[in-house]
């Protein structure tokens, strides 16, 4: 759809969790997100996504909320051939094999954000991101320390604490340091997998706001299986933040807020004896419609 001299896209960020490994779908064996233009035959904005998302990857979907609309006047306009609003949705699926026309397929979120994934400790690629925007930092005297204050607050370095909320600002900075291939660097590939445009933007903000999600609201649960064992929906919650979380107060805090209940089996787990299977309750969700839920993500 045409808005004056603007064209209006809109695009998925499906976000699925396997084996442990939090995955994005994705078209053009990788490159791009699930997308297509806004047409006046889509009733509305959601099932015109949604009808994208059928054609292109062919996977079922069912949990979607709108993240945010960017409209940037200079960026990526010469690639998408005129200025674009791109407005963006995030959906939470179980990973299914996608048969669809767009050449789809799941890649890992830290295939594209290396430096995000934190669970086995502080991200090795940090040290090489430090290295190329001191450079930057040290480019403008008259910004210097402005620039140094924001890095630091964003990775994390020079004893400032890491945020894993901070996606988005992170790849934002380093958009603006211009040591990603979508700034224009052609020796980026440290720095993650590119992507189409401003795709990989967009990736970033759906992380960051399910990352901020899951601590208020049960949305996990749209990503586990029907039944599970405590330590699978510790390892979701961990594989989404990029941490890892203390395993006595992450249940307590589960057991404590009543999201589960037990279903009476078992399953064995490895190296260990056999677990007992949960489910989410859906009651949860008219009890506590306003006050939201707690999911804890302090660190080892």
């Amino acid at each position: 759809m045409t808005i004056g001299l603007a064209h209006a896209e809109l695009i998925a960020v499906l976000t699925a969790v396997t084996g442990n490994d939090p995955r994005v779908m994705t078209v053009r064996s990788g490159e791009a997100l699930p997308s297509g233009p806004f047409e006046l035959g889509h009733r509305t904005l959601q099932s015109g996504l949604r009808e994208w998302i059928r054609e292109q990857t062919a996977h079922p979907v069912g949990y979607l909320e709108q993240l945010y609309t960017f409209a940037d006047r200079d960026r990526n306009n010469e690639i998408l051939g005129g200025r674009t609003i791109s407005i963006s949705y995030l959906g939470l699926v179980r990973e299914q094999a996608a048969p669809g026309g767009g050449l789809p397929g799941w890649h890992g979120w830290y295939e594209y954000f290396p430096w995000e994934d934190h669970r086995k400790g502080r991200s090795a690629v940090l040290d090489d991101i430090a290295a190329r925007v001191a450079l930057w930092v040290d480019g403008d005297a008259a910004r210097r320390d402005q620039r140094r204050r924001r890095i630091d607050f964003a990775f994390g370095l020079n004893g400032a604490a890491w945020n894993e909320d901070l996606v988005l600002q992170r790849y934002e900075l380093l958009y603006e340091a211009g040591i990603v291939a979508e700034a224009g660097c052609e020796q980026s590939r440290t720095f993650g997998r590119p992507m189409f445009a401003d795709h990989r933007r967009i990736l970033a903000t759906g992380m960051a706001r399910l990352r901020a999600k899951i601590k208020y609201r049960p949305v996990v649960f749209e990503l586990m299986p029907e039944n599970f064992t405590l330590l699978q929906l510790q390892r979701t919650v961990e594989a989404l933040a990029g941490l890892t979380l203390h395993k006595q107060n992450f249940r307590r805090l589960i057991e404590q807020q009543d999201l589960v209940e037990e279903t009476g089996g078992s399953e064995s787990e490895t190296g260990g004896r056999p677990a007992k299977l949960f489910r989410f309750r859906h009651a949860i969700l008219e009890e506590r419609e306003f006050a939201g839920t707690k999911l804890p993500l302090s660190r080892n």
